[in-house]
């Protein structure tokens, strides 16, 4: 039986866990959320995490399994982009003791996350027949849009894919769309308009103060929508459009899947009658996106799943 220490480190919390692996089955133990900003570097967050209390420090672990917030350079490296320090592994390993790791991104860690028990609670928001061989695609909104995608690896296993799909151009569609386009360019200064910008907490924002006028931050647009039905159609379409193009650039016949933050916490954004006839809405491949099964993952621990299963594959490979 293998002990693993997973992590999700995000802008906000640093989620931690300690996992059994057993023949490919996990187990999950007693976990801690430390703040993350309250760490001045990576060894100060490792060292805030031995004093949490938490049953099993990085040294007595079989290995080591980190998912963070930005893209991972080598195996072993990241600079998140919404943490103001750096994580290095080979340096952590010295100074805490630990022989094994793994480093993914974290949304690499939510397609992982597909094949454990975090989605024991997911909710159906759109039926279909999922091939269990095909590709799944994860997207979800934070702070920003993350999209990844889990696909077999040919030996029994599961590969995860990063991507920075978020970044890319989102697609408007009519003139009242294109109206929000140049507002947005307008409030932000920029002359490309992304999906981060849009699928997430911040452009719930922007939808608000584009058709009510006022400032509110995304926690007070997600509580007054039941009240705003204008901003809460936009939103659920614009975020059925975003996983019905991922769905077709990665023929996700494995089905889609939403995480994240935004629509765990304000699921009528995904529930909405938009959401469904957006992501529906193709003149090529209507019947094809009518099979794709789409599913929310409710689990707010599911980076922790993935990084976990992350580790416990590594193991199984000797590698």
């Amino acid at each position: 039986m293998a002990r693993i220490l997973a992590a999700d480190i995000g802008g906000t919390n640093s989620r931690f866990a300690v996992f059994e692996g057993h023949e490919g089955r996990l187990e999950m133990g007693p976990s801690v959320w430390l703040p993350t900003r309250e760490a001045g570097s990576f060894r100060q967050l490792l060292t805030n995490l031995e004093a949490s209390g938490l049953p099993l420090r990085p040294a007595d672990a079989d290995i080591v399994a980190l998912a963070v917030a930005g893209p991972v350079t080598g195996g072993v490296r990241c600079n998140p982009p919404n943490i103001p320090w750096k994580v290095d592994l080979l340096s952590a390993r010295e100074d805490f003791g630990f022989s094994r790791f793994i480093l993914i991104n974290d949304f690499a860690a939510q397609a992982l996350a597909v094949r454990t028990a975090a989605m024991d609670g997911a909710l159906e928001l759109l039926p279909g027949q999922a091939d269990e061989q095909g590709v799944v695609g994860v997207i979800g909104a934070g702070t920003g849009l993350g999209k990844a995608a889990l696909a077999p690896d040919g030996r029994g296993g599961w590969l995860a894919l990063s991507t920075e799909g978020g970044h890319s151009l989102f697609p408007f569609s009519g003139s009242e769309e294109f109206e929000f386009q140049g507002f947005l360019m307008q409030r932000t200064g920029c002359r490309q308009i992304t999906g981060d910008m849009v699928v997430s907490g911040r452009g719930l924002s922007a939808l608000h103060a584009f058709h009510a006028g006022e400032e509110l931050t995304p926690a007070e647009v997600a509580a007054a929508l039941g009240n705003q039905p204008l901003v809460l159609e936009w939103a659920a379409r614009f975020y059925g459009r975003a996983c019905r193009h991922m769905a077709l650039d990665l023929l996700a016949l494995g089905g889609v899947v939403v995480s994240g933050g935004v629509a765990a916490k304000t699921p009528g954004l995904v529930t909405h009658g938009a959401f469904g006839t957006e992501f529906h809405f193709s003149e090529t491949h209507g019947k094809l996106l009518a099979g794709i099964p789409v599913r929310l993952n409710r689990c707010e621990e599911s980076g922790l799943w993935g990084a976990a299963f992350s580790a416990v594959q590594k193991l199984s490979s000797g590698s």
